[in-house]
């Protein structure tokens, strides 16, 4: 395997138009990295540069320590997962999965034990000799999958390969990717929109939005620190709540007012009291609002609009000074919608953003 390094790497199109903006990161030797973001946002097209089926405008992309700006794809030393299948429909899974290792010369013992051991890998031993309109969605990733595995790469490249799939069999793959990464040690990197996939999957994930990288961060750290509101907002589900209004002093408290309803923002005092008298926008996690007076240091009343029981759990709808919140609560007897319902939250829970720069603040 190989770790890849993008150093600024651009991409401009001839109509002007910035696919990526300056992309800088490394993936380390053996690391599952996952590229994430809405679409558009340029995580694709910063694969398609790794796998060289786009031109580097400028910038320095390397594989292994080795330049690959102007190497051919077929001379790069990866293997490239599709979000189609792109399988042969005329040929057998066995087929497919020896289709390339064929068109390379190898040794036709080398093909049917490479072809041998990714079937066993992905449980697709029992059908080598089906065609793949003979397959389900599931099995036909499994043999994209086990195509790329047969080619034993430096670097794996999946584009959204689960995205065609239903959300039990999203779940199923996830669940066999993260045990075939392990199984390999492999350098993957992995594009997605999907934020659970890239929770679950990613070691490390990176956060795209109009061409350009917002943050790299492990999930947790994603998901506790977002370096502005876009991650705030776009990882996590349901989405944080943001309340945004000027941040000001009442007795030893702060306060943000938004849209004439107060937030506590906690004790007066530590590097937020800088922001006093500038607009800020807060955010809180709707686990983090628990329906009920108890347990918190802080408390808001708001109108619950409609409930959503999701299994285990509920989630609340709710209006609080012509702000919409959601929060996340056990399953159990709640008021009917129309009713007025007390959330209370711990004010250390809070994340904030500047307004205007949209970055986060230090509380």
């Amino acid at each position: 395997m190989a770790s890849v390094q993008l150093d600024n790497v651009r991409k401009v199109y001839a109509n002007g138009h910035v696919g990526v903006h300056g992309a800088s990161f490394d993936v380390q030797d053996g690391e599952l990295l996952v590229l994430v973001g809405p679409s558009g946002c340029g995580k694709t097209t910063t694969l398609r540069m790794v796998a060289g089926l786009e031109s580097v405008t400028s910038g320095t992309l390397s594989i292994g320590g080795r330049v690959v700006n102007d190497v051919k794809p077929a001379d790069r030393d990866i293997a490239m997962v599709f979000q189609s299948y792109a399988l042969y429909p005329h040929m057998s899974v066995a087929e497919n999965l020896a289709f390339g290792l064929k068109l390379r010369g190898l040794p036709a013992e080398d093909i049917r034990r490479r072809v041998a051991e990714a079937a066993t890998m992905l449980g697709l031993d029992e059908m080598l000799e089906r065609q793949p309109r003979a397959l389900s969605g599931g099995q036909r990733q499994r043999v994209a999958l086990g195509r790329a595995l047969v080619r034993q790469p430096k670097v794996f490249l999946l584009d959204e390969p689960l995205s065609n799939l239903d959300a039990k069999l999203r779940l199923s793959m996830r669940v066999e990717i993260a045990r075939l990464h392990r199984r390999l040690g492999a350098t993957m990197i992995y594009v997605t929109h999907d934020q659970i996939e890239a929770m679950t999957l990613g070691q490390r994930i990176v956060v795209f939005d109009k061409g350009a990288i917002q943050q790299i961060d492990t999930p947790m750290n994603l998901y506790t620190k977002p370096a502005n509101l876009f991650v705030a907002g776009f990882l996590g589900s349901p989405a944080m709540n943001f309340f945004r209004g000027v941040l000001r002093r009442d007795g030893g408290r702060l306060l943000v007012d938004a849209h004439g309803a107060a937030l506590d923002a906690g004790p007066d005092g530590g590097a937020l009291s800088a922001q006093v008298g500038r607009e800020i926008v807060a955010g809180i996690r709707p686990e983090d609002l628990k329906p009920g007076a108890d347990g918190a240091s802080a408390r808001l009343q708001a109108l619950l609009e409609v409930v959503e029981p999701v299994g285990n759990e509920v989630f609340l709808n709710l209006q609080y000074g012509g702000s919409a919140l959601v929060a996340r609560a056990p399953l159990r007897e709640l008021p009917e919608p129309g009713s007025s319902l007390t959330l209370a939250y711990d004010p250390a829970a809070l994340h904030f953003f500047d307004a205007s720069t949209t970055q986060r603040l230090a509380a």
